[in-house]
């Protein structure tokens, strides 16, 4: 046990000594890099519990919509699903459909018997519901994608920045030790060790957000995709009750 635990207090032990021994742009470098984990840990924890809200939201609209196989069911009942983009896109498109058949979006008490007895509508009405639907996919990919490009410029740009001070820190060493003109292992090792510690700090940022920035990448995707297949189906659906082939444009 204590073999185990001692690595991690000598590596801590080290980081601390790098750090304290590291010049003012070294610092400089590792507090930006501080700055930077701060910002992509908390995207990763946010779009992680938005991403695992919205699939609850999601799996409980489906449930309730796949119960009743009447389209507009739910929109004439006022019930939401806040958070999930399947159901941002069902209410636009429901929206629409009521715009283009009843000439209003209000659902009120009389709303299913005006749907009832009101004319289906033409394929030209029926593309306006559908492009409805795909700005309502598309406005759901960018909010759920928002913020993404602060972990993905974690990923890239940490190791580089690490890198940086790295590169300086090495420069500011081996200058000194040449205006010093004592060239041995003990003058050296101290400056050298202050910049590395850059580099370790930047994989430090930047492993995390690249494992957080894959997963959730992943994790949107397929809720595009769902929400896609959604549109789809329900568009189906819409054309099969609703739109009159046989009308004139």
């Amino acid at each position: 046990m204590v073999l185990l635990i001692l690595p991690r207090f000598l590596a801590a032990d080290g980081l601390l000594f790098a750090f304290q021994e590291s010049t003012v742009a070294g610092r400089a470098v590792v507090l930006a890099l501080f700055i930077a984990s701060i910002f992509s840990w908390s995207v990763i924890i946010t779009k992680f519990r938005m991403i695992r809200f919205a699939k609850k939201q999601t799996e409980r609209f489906f449930s309730i919509f796949r119960k009743d196989r009447h389209p507009l069911r739910l929109f004439e009942m006022g019930l939401t699903y806040e958070g999930s983009p399947a159901f941002e896109v069902y209410r636009a498109g429901c929206s629409e459909l009521a715009l283009q058949m009843l000439g209003s979006t209000e659902v009120d008490d009389t709303f299913s018997d005006r749907a009832a007895v009101a004319d289906k509508i033409t394929a030209s009405q029926m593309r306006a519901v559908s492009v409805a639907m795909e700005r309502a996919v598309g406005e759901s990919g960018l909010r759920m994608e928002s913020q993404m490009i602060i972990l993905a410029t974690a990923v890239s740009g940490s190791p580089f920045l690490g890198l940086l001070g790295t590169v300086w820190g090495v420069m500011d060493a081996f200058a000194g030790i040449a205006i010093a003109g004592t060239p041995n292992l003990a003058a050296m090792a101290p400056g050298v060790a202050g910049a590395l510690v850059t580099t370790v700090i930047g994989l430090l940022v930047a492993i995390p957000a690249m494992f957080g920035y894959n997963f959730l990448v992943t994790s949107v995707r397929a809720l595009i995709v769902q929400t896609d297949n959604f549109a789809a189906e329900l568009s189906s659906e819409f054309e099969h009750r609703f739109v009159n082939f046989s009308r004139n444009n």
